[in-house]
């Protein structure tokens, strides 16, 4: 079976002077910080892009969007996010590229002035590197039908494409939403005519995208919100199957398709489709009866499914991942099917299919799809002796949509994704071969080879994972495997699978998979008949993100390293007296987990497991709302039982040392009369040019230079990791509770750095020691100072974990240790270093020049090869270009 999973972005509307009353009064009013907390709370509650807007009479919008968009690109939160620059005005929207880290998306362009500004604009924003919004509006007006929308389309993409050579992937079309059931009856057929120019530009325009501000088509109802929720839900169902994916979507204003109340849900839909001439007087009439009402269902539990046949029972039970009945219910099929194989092959299937089904429509999420995945494995377990006895008799091995080995490659010990993606592909008839964490080239390629594999999957969080994956796909070109390439993990990116990867390997197609509910799409494509057009299409789209990005590093203005280092940050030591330790050297610390609870911080637990949201507003979230309070239940349950059954043992080291900042590097010594060096920490620093007066910074600039009596921190924890209780998880086919586990033991892992920094402030180092912070304030670190670790984007280099964990001896008093790629283990585990300055802050070094690398090699004592393979993600130049062989 295979699965087509739509991809929708959402981009969020709330950084809009336009639209959104607190953003536009927090604006004018110049409080700009709150503002920029807004942007935040967008990517929090799933925003993918944020649609900033500062047309307003009474502002300056330039100096507005200037400011504004300079405050996001210092916030992490928001900065990993793309930025829709939306005006009506070209020079706010060049004010807002020009100040945009990254790839930015121009919101919009059309033809309305005539294709002379239309291309002049267009240029522009090719120059810039930027995507567009092109709206279909033209010389005659805004399109209304079908047709006309199409044929501004397609007249905007042929200048684009064919004249001025702007990438397809890069044009987003929106072909207007209006409002319906206004009244009117030429505005009745709005929402088709939408829809249908979809369905035609994604058929004849390749590579391009649809967009639209979903709010328009339900304008009629305003104040009505059960009515808007519910036709705002239908319309999305139809036009993202028609081929829109993306929109600006106030996800507060969705329902579940499935779940708006069947005779609202017909009413709408009889309108969005301009199914019946009365549909509109028809919604209008009963619009009343909803106001005000929530359109959820009540969730009864109760067990009238048990009185079915057992094919629907099984079906029930899997689709709900209940598994309560579920061997039982196997049995009295197996009993009644001529083999077990047909079990498999009948209800149990039929069940996982609509799993699929669901899942690929986004009316089911990842939880429950692991859910499902654990009920499946333990019915396919009950019916494996049966089949090994059959298959001894008959030979039958059983049919199977494909064999995939999947490894976190050699120095990685991270799998909760990959292990998430593995369920996936299993619920969708795959033969998945999981080899585990630290697995070495040769062993993938040799079980990829023995097995008889179809796609080879690797995955990997740590950024050196990045070229042990080169590695293997240098390998699979030396060797001729002919076998698909699969990239996954928290590092990976479509940008580094082009740059690095693809270039590696011309044997067989790679493909980046950005997350599990892209991975049956592209594993269904590559094992179908389309194979070699799908491979030639991802080689193509891989070349050209190649050439966009060679093309926007040279484009980059950089300072020498030199010119950097003298626009470092500055700061008056004469007036700041660094605080001394109260606990200097090393300690060593034992929480427990019930210690830790209160500093969870459970946001990135519901990313982990696809459902994008900030605790508790997700809980909310009309969408995702009831599989979150469902997962966060469980949650719950398996915590309690790991506080109660002492399932981990947290352990922490902490250190301090006399330091100062020699150039970009922090030097330590053994004692504070600072005369016998016992260790150094190098430092990189940034190189992008500025046209602000903010510094170039690396992160010791936070560090007292010498003739000062400074202090730097260092620490390490862990939650542990319990390898019996994970391996009777495995004996039970339970992938649920064991993603739960280890997700939960991240969740710890970041707890017992939180609750141990704080220990820091207010004990060990001691410099506040009355400070009273919530947890949200913790999360959002109100405090002062900060805890860099090394791979991280302040100094990228992981080698640097050597000489921290050297100076803890964090093996030896935490039970920490390192791979050979300095991942940590156990995997949930966190280290880093403690600067203590008030004025400190977390940044990005970003992409630096060969004459930083080349000294940061001389300091280190490297060959600039051993240093450009440990900077790789960050170099602004090609390795060995120019250079001699």
């Amino acid at each position: 079976m295979s699965v087509s999973v739509p991809s929708f972005v959402n981009v969020g509307e709330r950084t809009n002077v336009t639209g959104s009353a607190r953003f536009r009064k927090l604006i004018t009013e110049g409080d700009y910080m709150a503002a920029v907390s807004v942007a935040r709370q967008q990517v929090e509650n799933g925003a993918q892009i944020i649609d900033v807007n500062m047309d307003e009479g009474l502002l300056d919008s330039v100096e507005a969007m200037t400011r504004f968009m300079r405050l996001i690109a210092g916030e992490p939160d928001v900065a990993r996010v793309p930025v829709m620059v939306d005006s009506s005005k070209w020079e706010v929207i060049e004010a807002g590229l020009q100040n945009t880290q990254g790839k930015a998306i121009v919101n919009s362009i059309s033809l309305k002035e005539g294709e002379a500004q239309f291309r002049e604009q267009a240029g522009k924003c090719l120059a810039y590197g930027a995507a567009v919004v092109v709206m279909a509006f033209d010389e005659t007006g805004q399109a209304d039908t079908a047709a006309r929308k199409y044929e501004i389309c397609e007249r905007a993409y042929r200048i684009l494409v064919n004249e001025i050579g702007f990438p397809a992937e890069d044009i987003i079309f929106d072909p207007n939403i209006f409002a319906v059931a206004t009244g009117i009856e030429e505005h009745n057929n709005y929402a088709v005519d939408f829809i249908e120019a979809t369905r035609r530009i994604r058929e004849n325009l390749p590579h391009c995208h649809v967009s639209g501000g979903l709010s328009n088509i339900s304008f009629s109802f305003r104040g009505n919100e059960t009515v808007r929720r519910a036709m705002h839900s239908v319309f999305l169902y139809h036009a993202i199957k028609a081929g829109m994916d993306m929109g600006i979507v106030n996800a507060g204003q969705l329902d579940i398709y499935d779940d708006i109340e069947p005779e609202l849900r017909e009413l709408v839909e009889d309108v969005i489709l301009n199914r019946r001439d009365d549909g509109t007087d028809r919604l209008l009439e009963a619009a009343e009866r909803y106001r005000g009402q929530g359109a959820g269902p009540a969730k009864v539990r109760d067990l009238k499914w048990r009185d079915a046949p057992v094919s629907d029972r099984i079906r029930h039970a899997l689709v709900h991942g209940i598994n309560e009945f579920i061997v039982d219910d196997t049995e009295e099929a197996r009993q009644s099917f001529d083999r077990p194989l047909h079990v498999i092959e009948g209800p149990l299937m039929d069940g996982m299919n609509v799993v699929g089904d669901l899942f690929g429509d986004g009316r089911m999420f990842l939880p429950q799809v692991v859910m499902s995945a654990r009920v499946m494995k333990q019915a396919v377990a009950h019916l494996i002796p049966f089949m090994e006895e059959e298959k001894a008799l008959t030979g039958d091995q059983g049919k199977s949509n494909g064999k995939i080995v999947m490894a976190t490659v050699k120095g990685d010990v991270h799998d909760i994704g990959k292990n998430i993606v593995g369920v996936v592909l299993q619920c969708n008839g795959y033969d998945v071969i999981d080899l585990g964490v630290m697995v070495p080239c040769e062993k993938i390629l040799a079980t990829a080879r023995d097995e008889g594999a179809d796609i080879i999957g690797l995955s990997g969080l740590i950024t050196p994972s990045l070229d042990e994956m080169v590695f293997v796909a240098s390998e699979m070109e030396r060797l001729k495997v002919d076998i698909p390439l699969l990239i996954g993990g928290a590092t990976t990116s479509p940008a580094h699978t082009a740059v690095k990867i693809d270039p590696a390997i011309n044997v067989a197609p790679v493909v980046h998979v950005l997350d599990a509910s892209r991975a049956v799409g592209v594993v269904s494509k590559l094992l179908s008949d389309q194979r070699d057009k799908y491979a030639v299409e991802v080689k193509a789209d891989l070349a050209k993100i190649r050439e966009r990005r060679l093309a926007a590093r040279s484009s980059k203005a950089r300072l020498p390293i030199g010119r950097a280092r003298e626009n470092s940050w500055k700061c008056d030591w004469e007036a700041y007296t660094p605080p001394v330790p109260a606990k200097p050297g090393v300690s060593l610390l034992k929480p427990t987990a019930a210690e830790l609870v209160d500093f969870i911080d459970w946001t990135p637990f519901f990313f982990t497991w696809e459902l994008k949201g900030s605790y508790p507003a997700i809980f909310d979230d009309p969408r995702r709302g009831d599989a979150a309070k469902a997962l966060f239940a469980d949650a719950q349950a398996m915590l309690a039982r790991i506080v109660d059954e002492n399932l981990l043992e947290p352990r922490a080291v902490v250190g301090f040392w006399p330091a100062n900042r020699d150039g970009d590097d922090a030097v330590l010594y053994a004692d504070n009369a600072r005369k016998e060096t016992l260790a150094r920490f190098y430092g990189l620093r940034q190189q992008a040019a500025k046209d602000n007066d903010r510094p170039h910074l690396s992160q010791y600039d936070f560090l007292a230079p010498a003739g000062h009596d400074d202090w730097i921190g260092g620490f390490a924890v862990t939650a542990g990791d319990n390898p019996d209780l994970l391996a009777r998880f495995e004996a039970e086919k339970d992938d649920y509770n064991s993603i739960l586990f280890k997700a939960l033991s991240d969740r710890l892992a970041e707890a017992a750095a939180e609750w141990l920094h704080k220990q820091v402030r207010q004990k060990h180092w001691g410099y506040a020691p009355d400070e009273a912070f919530s947890n949200r304030e913790l999360i959002e670190e109100a405090y002062d100072g900060i805890r860099p670790a090394p791979g991280y984007p302040s100094q990228p280099d992981h080698s640097e974990k050597r000489t921290l964990f050297s100076l803890l001896d964090a093996t030896g008093n935490a039970g920490i240790g390192l791979t050979n790629s300095f991942a940590m283990t156990p995997a949930s585990s966190v280290s880093g270093l403690y600067l203590s300055h008030p004025d400190s802050h977390y940044f990005a070094v970003g992409r630096i020049l060969k004459d930083q690398v080349e000294d940061y090699a001389n300091r280190k004592g490297w060959t600039l090869d051993e240093a450009e393979r440990c900077l790789a993600p960050i170099l602004d130049y090609v390795p060995g270009a120019g250079r001699a062989p």
